[in-house]
């Protein structure tokens, strides 16, 4: 007969039970805390404000309010759903010829 090394069975499987529960009650608050929303939603609200108005800015300038007209308009998309304030702080940005304040971080 051969011993078996490690941790006896019963504690292996107490701990991996433990663990699994833990990992369960983790998920369920980061689903509980953003939902609907990605936790980098603010993120992806920039960029598609701001990406937006580069677009727009190819083609014509934009006037003063016009993004957060957009955004009220429901031109924003999906992406605006995640944080209004940030897309039209994007669009600003985009509108105004300014780097991404994203721009040049390795996410």
């Amino acid at each position: 007969m051969e011993r078996h090394e490690g941790p006896p069975r019963g504690k292996f499987v107490t701990v991996l039970a433990a663990a699994v529960v833990l990992a369960t009650a983790a998920g369920g608050a980061v689903i509980a805390r953003y939902d609907e929303r990605p936790p980098w939603g603010t993120d992806i609200a920039y960029e598609g404000g701001y990406l937006q108005a580069v677009r727009i800015v190819k083609w014509r300038p934009l006037r003063e309010g016009e993004c957060a007209d957009m955004e009220r308009q429901g031109m924003g998309g999906e992406r605006a759903v995640h944080d209004p304030a940030a897309w039209v702080e994007g669009c600003l940005d985009g509108a105004a010829g300014r780097p991404s304040r994203n721009q040049g971080i390795v996410r």
